[in-house]
């Protein structure tokens, strides 16, 4: 039984290792982008490419009917049974879905340009650049359907190579096209992107598959089972974006664009680089969530060791960035961006409560409760927005990280309220162990940086952050055997030299 644990958690270590290792090699590559492209366009340039970016992510979303997501299970099942006839035939129906719903996507983004405009900007016109982005959402779909279908026939590295390409390549678009034509080079690096990362994904995927399609009625009908599967998933997606999308409007409009870049600036610090520790719930955790998910005891002790491991992986690092924010921020952007280190400490404490939340939001995908999913996700992004509009009134900037980690403390107590009523879910007392720990950890160090002795600061945050990040090494060396591993492994290269 022992032995089973220890697997077990080793699994999930090496797995949440490996994909959040790659997603790092990202960030550290697109370092050298931000900061470039920050100094290049400013605040308000990195606000113009924020709104923009987001309402090709709202279409697309709108648009794509979840293949992204629904054709990955399917194809990943067709991949065991190693019956290629069938997965070749199932590769054809997701790529003509993805065909369609590209047209679909491109359609609704040229007709919907006036009203994106009118939503997003209270100066200028700007339909005809919401128009110039219809072909990014179109190659945004077909990208979708190719990466899925990797997935699903479980070519990692394929995945890998791609997504470090595109990181190359947007530094070699984007900055000669932001040094030359400044904000007005925006729409152009979008639509650019999106091909590249069609161009790379579709590269290795015909590899993979040669390129058949069919808009016949019986090929379209083998994919309904997948479309419908996708759809809780799209609708959950498009609130998302809605939601992400109208915030991004409303600072633009009440505030300013220097607004919009500054937010967005401190959100893509706390969500994208500590999303390191969450990259491999849907590749590796919902697979095997989806596997045992009618199995309650084998279901519960899933969830609670995904949470277990997120949070003690996420905590250290979580930390760390809460206390170097003031050197972090002028280092990856400008000095200007420096107003946003309060909003951006403060809202860090929602990526703790995400590490717990998420893995038992996963439950209700995995059992198949769609409406659940759906009416969940919907009710944190109307809690956001809420919060949101009330931080952003009364504590201007701070108040919108405020928002960010009240929004998610009302969403962990609706996931968890449901998976307990529902799927009679209950927290392992590890996981109440480790939160007990490493959140007041965690409040501590936001509290040591309040202070204005600089001594004090780096000091006591500092030992802090080791404090955490101890606790957590002490811990997984105790739950795996990864490190004897990873030790013997060295130790054998070392004798061959």
């Amino acid at each position: 039984m022992a032995e089973e644990r220890e697997d077990s958690y080793g699994h999930v270590l090496k797995y949440t290792g490996i994909f959040g290792g790659v997603q790092g090699l990202n960030i550290l590559m697109g370092l050298v982008r931000n900061k470039i492209v920050a100094m290049l366009l400013g605040p308000a340039g990195m606000g113009l490419a924020s709104l923009f970016n987001t309402a090709v992510s709202f279409v697309s979303q709108a648009t794509n009917l979840g293949l992204s997501f629904s054709a990955v299970r399917h194809v990943s099942e067709l991949f065991e049974t190693g019956d290629e006839e069938r997965i070749m035939h199932f590769v054809k129906v997701v790529r003509s879905w993805s065909l369609l719903t590209a047209l679909f996507g491109f359609m609704v983004c040229m007709l919907a340009g006036p009203l994106l405009n009118a939503l997003s900007f209270s100066w200028g016109n700007h339909t005809l650049h919401f128009m110039m982005l219809a072909p990014a959402v179109a190659m945004l779909a077909i990208t979708g359907g190719e990466a899925a279908i990797l997935k699903g026939a479980r070519r990692l590295k394929s995945l890998v190579l791609i997504q470090v390409l595109s990181v190359v390549a947007s530094l070699l678009i984007s900055i000669p096209i932001y040094y030359r034509w400044r904000q007005t080079g925006v729409v152009p690096v979008i639509v650019l992107m999106a091909l590249f990362n069609m161009a790379a994904t579709c590269y290795y995927s015909y590899r993979l598959y040669p390129l058949k399609v069919s808009v016949s009625k019986g090929v379209l009908g083998d994919g309904m089972e997948m479309v419908r599967l996708g759809v809780a998933f799209v609708l959950a997606g498009v609130m998302g974006s809605g939601a992400e999308m109208y915030i991004r409007s409303f600072l633009n409009v009440s505030g300013s664009l220097d607004e919009v870049g500054l937010y967005n600036a401190g959100f893509m610090l706390i969500v994208t680089y500590s999303g390191m520790v969450f990259t491999a719930m849907e590749t590796d955790y919902f697979p095997r969530l989806s596997a045992v998910s009618h199995d309650q005891v084998k279901a519960n002790q899933t969830v609670n060791r995904q949470i277990e491991v997120s949070l003690l992986l996420a905590a250290p690092m979580l930390a760390a960035l809460m206390l170097g924010m003031p050197v972090l921020i002028p280092l990856l952007f400008t000095s200007e961006f420096l107003p946003v280190v309060g909003m951006a400490q403060v809202a860090v404490f929602s990526m703790y409560i995400k590490s717990v939340s998420l893995p038992i939001s996963y439950m209700t995908l995995a059992r198949g409760d769609s409406l659940a999913y759906f009416l969940l996700e919907g009710a944190y992004d109307i809690v956001l927005v809420l919060l949101f509009l009330l931080g952003y009134r009364y504590w201007g900037l701070f108040g919108t990280g405020i928002a960010l980690s009240l929004s998610y403390v009302l969403d962990i107590i609706m996931v968890y309220t449901y998976a307990k009523v529902r799927y009679r879910f209950r927290f392992s007392s590890q996981v109440l162990q480790y939160c007990a720990i490493q959140l007041p950890l965690g409040i501590t160090v936001y509290m040591v940086t309040l202070t204005d002795s600089a001594w004090t600061y780096w000091l006591m945050g500092s030992l802090l952050c080791f404090v955490s990040l101890a606790f957590s090494v002490h811990v997984l060396h105790q739950k795996t055997s990864l490190w004897n591993a990873l030790g013997t492994k060295f130790k054998n290269k070392f004798k061959k030299l």
